[in-house]
């Protein structure tokens, strides 16, 4: 088991899930942060620090998608360890559906 970060991250990017993970396991896009699986303990530590509820446990069904890209773009985008202001707008983002297909950009993020 992994956690994983949903499209409910897009464009809110809120960053207490980094200042809590043991071993640094977040990595930044442009709008959204990925775990990178193979490096989450399934501590869990990070999934009641995220205002947007968009970290989640694997074994929730429906999540394939979710483990794809946070694999795919914790391998291209920077470590983060240290928690950043999120955007200005967050929390107009907060709540909408359907944001990856619709905000998400590939860009990463400025990392450490």
């Amino acid at each position: 088991m992994t956690y994983v970060v949903t499209d409910a991250c897009v464009r809110c990017k809120y960053m207490d899930c980094v200042e809590v993970c043991p071993v640094d396991c977040f990595y930044e896009g442009e709008n959204m942060l990925v775990i990178n699986p193979n490096e989450c303990i399934d501590c869990g530590v990070c999934e009641p620090e995220c205002p947007a509820e968009a970290i989640l446990p694997d074994t929730e069904s429906g999540l394939e998608k979710w483990l794809e890209v946070n694999t795919k773009f914790s391998a291209e985008w920077p470590n983060i360890t240290v928690k950043k202001d999120s955007p200005a707008d967050a929390d107009e983002f907060k709540g909408v559906e359907n944001k990856f297909e619709t905000l998400f950009s590939p860009e990463p993020g400025e990392g450490d």
